[in-house]
């Protein structure tokens, strides 16, 4: 049986939650690879806060791959998705929630954040951030 894993969080232990096997689609990898590369001023703000383990120590993935989607920021050891939501998402808030949904389905955890937001108020996203993660995965 394997040890359950912690991870150190400012002054608090985090419950590890890696998912193994996420589903993978391979056809979109050139896609995520583009979206990596395109320049939204959001996730380039953000991804400048949190690149090389600058928040917390925690390592961020953009773009990920998982089964059909794409997701904008990943933390793999907690099995975090963060989601920032420009706009346009006001005009697809079904297809989000199902996406979503599929995804929880999986064992992936969600933070949602506008790119007004991250554009006007990173630290107050970024300190967002930080509450979400120690209310989910902080370990009692």
């Amino acid at each position: 049986m394997e040890a359950l894993k912690i991870i150190k969080f400012k002054d608090h232990e985090l419950k590890r939650n890696f998912i193994n096997d996420l589903p993978y689609n391979p056809k979109l990898k050139e896609f995520a690879r583009k979206l990596r590369k395109s320049r939204n001023l959001a996730e380039v703000l953000f991804w400048n806060e949190v690149k090389s383990k600058k928040f917390h120590s925690l390592d961020f993935d953009r773009q990920i791959v998982v089964d059909n989607y794409i997701i904008d920021f990943y933390i793999k050891s907690l099995g975090l998705a963060i989601e920032i939501d420009g706009w346009y998402h006001e005009f697809k808030k079904e297809k989000d929630k199902n996406r979503q949904e599929y995804l929880e389905s999986l064992g992936i955890k969600f933070f949602r954040v506008s790119d007004f937001d991250v554009k006007k108020n990173m630290m107050l996203v970024l300190q967002d951030l930080e509450n979400f993660i120690i209310n989910q995965y902080n370990y009692k």
